[in-house]
């Protein structure tokens, strides 16, 4: 029994099928007689004080979305460093496609929101709520479809999707920045030269970096960027190649990546998904659902989406710049490109930074982002059933 366990674990779907189950559970609590006991937890206080030295006080919501999701995005630095340096993302004709689709997955879903809701100032600062994609969901479902979709193509999607978290990071640092305290921004520029000269020595206990790296988020929360950064920047000062004390070579990085990596998908994200994901349905009015915002995530995701991953795939080849990976066909692309569509968990996240749980579009918004990357997993897992693959290719 263990064993079949462990092997449902190791499965790529796991992760996603995971999540739609919390996200149901959420669902329940919020729209039962449960919703007032949810609400309570969501916004339960917690406070971490050491003397007068340091006080950070704030509710669970936002302790799982600045802490738990700084560990999510520490795993993704950790995955786009080795890409880079050593994997998918290595060199020009390796990240050019994604690379392109990328950019395409990111302009066209905004552009669809700022077409719905260009105007209204408030209901403009999530308009990079569309251009995420929820690399845990999307590969599950494909990972549904096993030989139906060529390894080359599972490869561009998840090429593609760590260009697109990197995007949402730089959308992050640069949109999404309160009041900036130059104090902790010097505090924060401490701890990253600790973490560069930890590197330069080739430092391999990750517990040095773990203790440099948790000041470090302390330092960006208060600095007014968002702490889930720190994450990153941490990843990035890890060695990717060391020689430890018995003179062994090591890559810390895919330690740490391969030991935090059932932590993020087996209980970050879901905790995640729990305390976002919790939509009160009972008042919701078609009138309320096609919004503005609303639909401006729906449309985005679904349609802008997977438009401007297309379009851009498709010029990228049409003049050369890349090549479609070996085994595809166009009609796969497409549908790897409707499945890009799926923002849920990355969503949500830019969704709690935009509108700050202020429910000022009576939990449309969120209601959207469901709605939307319902539609693009439904429509990506189908075209991607039933097409057929190339003939006389091993895939």
């Amino acid at each position: 029994m263990k064993v079949l366990v462990r092997k449902f674990l190791k499965k790529e779907s796991t992760s996603g099928l995971i999540l739609m189950a919390v996200t149901v559970i959420a669902l329940i609590f919020s729209n039962t007689f449960l919703s007032e006991f949810y609400t309570n937890i969501l916004h339960t206080k917690i406070e971490l004080k050491v003397g007068d030295f340091l006080e950070i006080s704030k509710p669970v919501i936002l302790w799982v979305n600045d802490g738990l999701m700084a560990i999510f995005f520490l795993l993704i630095g950790l995955e786009i460093k080795r890409e880079l340096i050593m994997g998918h993302l290595s060199s020009f004709s390796k990240i050019a496609l994604p690379a392109i689709a990328a950019v395409g997955g990111m302009l066209f879903p905004a552009l669809v929101f700022i077409f719905f809701n260009h105007g209204n100032d408030f209901a403009m600062r999530g308009w990079a709520i569309p251009t995420a994609t929820d690399i845990a969901f999307a590969l599950g479902i494909v990972s549904l479809l096993g030989k139906r979709v060529p390894t080359s193509l599972k490869i561009f999607l998840m090429a593609l999707a760590i260009f697109d978290d990197l995007g949402a990071i730089i959308i992050i640092a640069l949109f999404y920045t309160s009041q900036l305290s130059f104090t902790a921004i010097a505090g924060a520029l401490f701890c990253i030269i600790a973490l560069y000269l930890l590197n330069k020595l080739e430092v391999t206990l990750v517990g040095v970096y773990a203790i440099v790296g948790s000041i470090l988020w302390i330092f960006v929360l208060k600095s007014g960027i968002h702490a889930t950064l720190a994450g990153i920047i941490i990843a990035f000062s890890i060695p990717l190649n060391a020689i430890n004390e018995k003179h062994k070579r090591i890559s810390p990085v895919r330690t740490l990546q391969h030991y935090i990596h059932f932590w993020v998908a087996f209980y970050i994200l879901p905790i995640f998904a729990f305390v976002n994901a919790g939509i009160d349905l009972r008042d919701m009015s078609l009138e309320k659902v096609l919004n503005p915002v609303s639909l401006g995530i729906i449309l985005g995701l679904f349609l802008g989406k997977q438009i401007g991953v297309f379009l851009f795939t498709f010029l990228a080849v049409k003049f050369k710049l890349a090549k479609l990976p070996r085994c595809t066909t166009w009609v796969q692309i497409y549908g790897i490109s409707v499945l890009t569509g799926i923002g849920f968990t990355m969503s949500l996240f830019i969704d709690s930074l935009a509108y700050q749980d202020t429910n000022m579009f009576f939990y449309t918004d969120k209601l959207g982002i469901l709605i939307g990357s319902f539609l693009s997993g439904i429509f990506g897992y189908l075209i991607l059933r039933y097409m057929k693959n190339k003939k006389n290719c091993n895939i």
